[in-house]
């Protein structure tokens, strides 16, 4: 098996690498027949610990990427260096680790798969979504999940989510689809001059070729994602599926079996079709800004 490369100019990040190369792992073990038990008790650990590390979920010890390459049969110089390679690569910080102490560990993987994506798909029912925060909303936002933390901490927590939007302006930016709930748009936060700068901010946002918006009107009633806001993260690897982001008040739901991407594919296909346009959109939102 030739080990997957990323196109050039679109290195994935760290937890992507740990991700692909647990994929080749695991394909490497199934097709010589050896079950995650014995491969647990060559790197001395257990069967679950083999599953983590294929699903990408660990981090990899360079020893035991050689050991299990030696057990599946790997033999060629150029593909061991290749998957070696790769998981002292998946060892690399992304730049979020530097705010590790403001961002939960659930988070954290968010973002490093967030950095990676090739196309992003979400829909959100209460605020705007992060990447088409201005400066002034995030904060405002951020001071309400996070009454009493001081202040140092409330604007490391708004740094990361303005270098998070950076990326939608850079030569690799991602695909960007928005559906946001009407309701978004007329909760007040942060007072008439903060949702100000936001109506123009997500107005020049939509400008951009890769970002799309879309509103879900209060008249159309009840639609396909009553659930609440999800994200749907695609990749460009072939071998790494999509993911599904649900988050709660403590910790976050990384959906990645097709049954249950499908139902939030199809939904957002609904959430698409069932919204205003995106023309539609930029003008509720010129609306919005002269009346506000």
């Amino acid at each position: 098996m030739t080990p997957q490369t990323p196109a050039p100019g679109a290195m994935p990040g760290s937890t992507v690498r740990r991700i692909l190369l647990g994929s080749q792992l695991r394909r490497l073990r199934e097709s010589k027949g050896v079950s995650r038990q014995e491969a647990g008790y060559v790197i001395r650990a257990s069967e679950s610990k083999i599953s983590r590390l294929e699903l990408g979920r660990v981090s990899f010890k360079e020893r035991d990427v050689a050991d299990l390459l030696t057990l599946y049969g790997v033999t060629d110089e150029a593909e061991r260096e290749a998957l070696l390679q790769l998981a002292r690569d998946a060892k690399a910080p992304g730049w979020w680790h530097r705010y590790n102490d403001v961002l939960p560990k659930w988070f954290q993987a968010y973002v490093g798969l967030e950095e990676a994506a090739a196309m992003i798909r979400t829909y959100e029912c209460q605020f705007v979504p992060g990447l088409l925060q201005c400066e002034e909303y995030a904060r405002a936002v951020i001071r309400l999940g996070n009454a009493g933390a001081p202040e140092q901490e409330i604007e490391d927590r708004v740094t990361v989510r303005m270098q998070r939007a950076q990326r939608l302006h850079g030569p690799n930016a991602p695909r960007l689809w928005a559906v946001l709930d009407e309701a978004v748009l007329k909760r007040v936060i942060g007072g008439p001059s903060v949702m100000r700068s936001q109506f123009e901010h997500l107005i020049a946002m939509s400008k951009l070729p890769n970002v799309t918006i879309q509103v879900m009107p209060f008249r159309f009633g009840g639609h396909a994602a009553e659930g609440g806001a999800f994200s749907i993260l695609r990749f460009p690897e072939p071998d790494l599926p999509d993911v599904v982001y649900v988050e709660n008040l403590v910790g976050a739901l990384y959906l990645d079996k097709r049954d249950d991407v499908d139902t939030y594919l199809q939904a957002m296909e609904r959430l698409c079709v069932d919204s205003e346009t995106p023309e539609r959109t930029i003008e509720m939102l010129d609306e919005l800004l002269r009346k506000t």
